[in-house]
């Protein structure tokens, strides 16, 4: 089963993958998109850490997800990759465009043929105002283009709101 868990900061749809990834009854592999690039961030990831189970394997990977999950998803394991909008801001920041599309285009076409229970966390950025800066807006834009896309190849969309989930597409069990 794949699912996307959509939901603004703080909204708690990282407690939700976790929760649905330890109740799987599966091995679980966490990806976590993250970079400790200041301070402020390496304490999140820190804090994050130290909230998860001991006993699941943790892998970072910034930019290549497709191949990460490519070798971590099978039957019999859940795959948590937390989040996609961080991904998106790497991929960004590495300035080059054709890595972008290469890897959002490796994404998109794998995760139709992905078995075992995979668990794509994002936030979903497009509910506010329009950004003015045109760099945001492209930003927002592809967010919400792979937020379709992803919807679309999964069987599962839930959006999470005050710690709430709500079934988009599919249902909440």
């Amino acid at each position: 089963m794949r699912t996307l868990i959509l939901g603004g900061a703080r909204s708690g749809k990282s407690a939700l993958a976790e929760r649905l990834a330890a109740g799987s009854g599966h091995e679980v592999v966490y990806i976590a998109t993250a970079q400790a690039l200041d301070e402020e961030m390496a304490a999140r990831i820190a804090r994050h850490r130290a909230d998860r189970p001991a006993h699941w394997h943790c892998m970072e990977e910034p930019l290549a997800l497709a191949a990460a999950l490519r070798a971590q998803v099978r039957p019999g394991r859940c795959v948590v990759v937390d989040c996609l909008t961080l991904w998106l801001t790497n991929l960004f920041a590495t300035r080059d465009p054709a890595r972008l599309a290469q890897e959002r285009d490796a994404l998109l076409e794998l995760v139709p043929s992905l078995t075992g229970q995979v668990l794509l966390v994002s936030n979903e950025i497009g509910l506010g105002v329009v950004p003015m800066g045109e760099l945001t807006r492209r930003f927002v834009d592809e967010a919400g283009r792979l937020h379709q896309a992803l919807a679309s190849q999964c069987d599962r969309v839930l959006f999470v709101a005050a710690g709430l989930p709500l079934a988009l597409k599919g249902s909440l069990a």
